[in-house]
């Protein structure tokens, strides 16, 4: 269910839990807290990077697979049957309160007693037009995640879009898949440590040098310009890194890696008192699997966490 903005007034009482997020993680987190009886609020920008998954094959329970907005839309559905609420927006600041914290998005504003960061993280893209990214994502032609779906690419002609360590792993990865596999430097030379370059060298896998922009379809194929030529492929998997949508949290001083996923305790409890986060905004494996199993552990925690500070009575 989702409802407007009005439906949010200064005089009700703090919600036990704004979640704020809209991936797997936030919806795991929503139906147990809402199974737990506690008053709850999801905010979502829209933007989880399930829903950009055409199909997935490695999430347990779908024989045949399940594409990434089928899933979603499931467990929407599911969080519906327990009185779950879903206000579209972003939240652009959260402070501490009071009662809590306050959260706000543009006029909107939410007061919570803890609050679960499920915000993800966002691929940083390879060079090419938008459209001709959503495309190459829905035909498989384009991958994020060699760990999800490198066995459908078996036997294929696969590129890395990468360099350094994050782009030699990726290609040694997706070699055991493939005897054809080539890392593409994304703009120059290749940076490699000698050490780096001699294991891709031992497991046959080839190095082009860039820029390599800006891929394009052709057929049944995904062309990535390399200088002197095209080069062809059945897949790419850009090895770019990613954005860690850890700003919120950060802002009020809760602990970050150095690339910004958030420090956790093994409860999901970040730094800060009465913020907790879940799924791919932590460190750790950015699988569905995993972030749900976060959720589950954080909401649990939250629940039992208000439990101290005044027995949840009905």
């Amino acid at each position: 269910m989702t409802i407007l903005a009005s439906d949010a007034r200064d005089e009700d009482p703090p919600l036990d839990c704004l979640i704020i997020g809209g991936g797997p993680a936030r919806l795991t987190a929503a139906i147990y807290l809402a199974r737990f009886r506690l008053s709850i609020r999801i905010v979502d920008a829209g933007r989880s990077r399930a829903s950009l998954i055409p199909l997935t094959h490695n999430h347990a329970g779908f024989p045949g697979g399940i594409t990434g907005p089928d899933l979603l839309a499931r467990m929407r559905a599911q969080a519906g049957e327990f009185g779950v609420n879903v206000v579209s927006g972003a939240i652009e600041s959260l402070a501490r309160a009071k009662a809590g914290f306050m959260a706000k998005s543009g006029s909107r504003r939410w007061r919570a007693r803890s609050v679960l960061l499920a915000t993800g993280v966002v691929n940083n893209r390879p060079p090419m037009a938008l459209d001709i990214h959503d495309i190459a994502l829905r035909r498989g032609l384009l991958r994020y995640c060699p760990i999800c779906d490198g066995y459908e690419v078996t036997d294929k002609r696969i590129a890395v879009i990468g360099t350094q360590t994050h782009g030699h792993n990726e290609a040694l990865f997706l070699r055991m898949y493939s005897r054809d596999v080539t890392l593409v430097a994304p703009a120059g030379d290749h940076a490699l440590s000698d050490i780096e370059r001699q294991r891709l060298v031992d497991a046959r896998v080839v190095l082009k040098d860039g820029p390599c922009e800006p891929l394009v379809i052709e057929g049944d194929q995904i062309i990535v310009p390399v200088p002197g030529g095209k080069a062809r492929f059945d897949t790419v998997y850009p090895a770019l890194g990613s954005a860690i949508r850890s700003e919120l949290a950060t802002t009020l001083g809760a602990k970050a890696t150095d690339e910004g996923c958030l420090v956790v305790d093994r409860h999901q409890r970040t730094t800060i008192a009465g913020l907790y986060a879940a799924g791919d905004v932590t460190k750790g494996l950015d699988q569905i699997s995993h972030a749900m199993g976060e959720a589950g552990v954080a909401a649990t925690t939250i629940r039992n966490d208000l439990a101290t500070i005044a027995p949840l009575l009905r």
